[in-house]
């Protein structure tokens, strides 16, 4: 069976449903697509990056594949913006934005990024100049592409928690006096 080039820029989206026999079980497993819902087989999301002052919106997801093309973008975008270094995000970490997004009811209204990947030079320096209780971890998710920290415009912080975290989806930090939530594709914790 022969795959388009368009087919081959699109990985398959993970699904929550259980598996079913693929009518294309001879494509590598990365290119057949995911069972999703409907609602959620084309997905959008919109930042404006705080320090670069950075504006994207992009669809990233499109009839249940990610496009590679997309995710490239957002690589960029959240790449550590004291270092320029980029490293590849995890489309689960789009995905849970997306679904927050949808439950806020603010589709299509755009995240502002406070911090997105984080080189480890970038946050051992964030750990020592905030000291011993700046809430820098040592092995942070942000060091794997799997966190970013967030805010809303229209949207109250408290509210933005406390929708993310009733996802369930990750970890969620609230840090009300540098106006912001920690979101990330670790396993379930708050603080």
């Amino acid at each position: 069976m022969k795959i388009g080039a368009a087919a081959a820029a699109l990985i398959a989206v993970p699904s929550k449903l259980k598996a079913v026999e693929s009518p294309l079980v001879s494509a590598p497993p990365a290119l057949v697509p995911a069972m999703v819902e409907p609602a959620r087989a084309t997905r959008a999301l919109s930042f404006v990056h705080t320090h670069t002052a950075e504006k994207l919106a992009i669809q990233y997801c499109c009839d249940g594949l990610y496009d590679t093309a997309a995710l490239g973008k957002l690589n960029h975008l959240l790449r550590d913006f004291r270092t320029g270094d980029e490293h590849p995000i995890d489309p689960k970490l789009f995905d849970l934005l997306h679904e927050l997004s949808v439950t806020l009811g603010a589709e299509g209204e755009a995240y502002h990024i406070i911090s997105g990947y984080r080189s480890p030079v970038t946050n051992t320096m964030l750990q020592k100049r905030g000291g011993p209780n700046t809430g820098v971890a040592t092995r942070s998710l942000h060091m794997v592409g799997q966190a970013i920290d967030i805010r809303m415009p229209g949207v109250k912080l408290k509210e933005l928690r406390d929708r993310a975290a009733a996802l369930k989806r990750g970890g969620v930090g609230y840090y009300p006096a540098s106006n912001f939530v920690h979101v990330d594709t670790g396993r379930v914790r708050y603080w």
